[in-house]
């Protein structure tokens, strides 16, 4: 029985060495991974990082430059521009996150659905993701926006509607090629159902190329997410969000250029740092 034990303890610190060694000699993952783990670390200890609540206004220190007092400088209403960012990183990023837990199950299993079964079940989904691809994805947004109101709720609903389809029509072109394999016909001739062969044998096997559009498809709800505040229709004053703070910045650009400049580097590093990861990820799985 200890021998048993040890067996197994011993194979577990061989998966995890084996998967550090993964990372370490994957610049691009361990670089991205670095990135956004301080991005997450930042937005989740803000209250701490900063000495400054994000909806604190001081009229007599509006429009400051960046200082000792104000690492970033203050915006047009006194508030510290690095708490805002660091605030806003927790919002964005949130809302992200939750944004595609939906879509990327329903996608994954759908498409698993439509490569596996085929026929039918494939033109069905085929069809229904061609006819929501045709209309354009902010069109949608807008739509949604101006029905649901201005906030998270708009951006939720779009992204279940739409979201989802990505991921369906990446996973069924994989699932359709692993069923043509030889464990698979294994597993049907055993007599084990389809769906439990899909949960079981399948799911294991298109889930790392998933998580890999989950990176890539995460930089574009961002983008969606900031496009839609800066359009005035997204999170909701005084909520800081990136896109917003570029809005507000926008009519001081020439005389307090940071108010938008700072935001959107905060944008561009936290795509750059997803897109890291989804390549280091991408790296990792064609190695195998």
């Amino acid at each position: 029985m200890k021998s048993i034990q040890l067996d197994t303890q011993l194979q577990e610190n061989r998966k995890g060495k084996s998967l550090l060694k993964k990372v370490l000699n994957t610049p691009p993952l361990l670089w991205g991974g670095m990135m956004f783990a301080l991005l997450i670390g930042v937005a989740v200890f803000a209250p701490v990082i900063s000495p400054y609540q994000p909806s604190h206004q001081n009229l007599f220190a509006i429009l400051q430059p960046p200082s000792t007092k104000h690492w970033l400088g203050t915006d047009q209403l006194g508030r510290d521009l690095f708490t805002r960012v660091i605030y806003a990183a927790r919002t964005d990023l949130s809302i992200m996150v939750l944004a595609e837990v939906i879509p990327f199950c329903t996608g994954v299993f759908l498409g698993m659905l439509a490569g596996y079964y085929g026929k039918w079940i494939d033109t069905l989904i085929t069809l229904i993701t061609d006819t929501l691809i045709a209309f354009p994805f902010y069109l949608i947004v807008i739509i949604v926006a101006f029905a649901s109101g201005a906030g998270q709720k708009g951006i939720y609903i779009t992204f279940i509607l739409v979201g989802w389809i990505v991921y369906a029509r990446v996973i069924k072109g994989l699932s359709a090629s692993f069923r043509k394999q030889e464990w698979i016909a294994a597993a049907q001739t055993l007599g084990i159902p389809g769906v439990k062969i899909i949960l079981r044998h399948l799911l294991p096997n298109v889930l790392p190329q998933a998580v890999v559009v989950l990176m890539t498809d995460m930089v574009g709800l961002l983008v969606a997410i900031v496009t839609l505040g800066y359009l005035g229709i997204g999170i909701a004053p005084p909520t800081p969000d990136w896109g917003t703070m570029i809005s507000d910045g926008q009519s001081f650009i020439a005389t307090a250029w940071w108010l938008s400049a700072v935001p959107g580097c905060a944008v561009v590093y936290t795509g750059i740092a997803l897109s890291l990861v989804g390549d280091g990820l991408a790296d990792i799985w064609r190695r195998k």
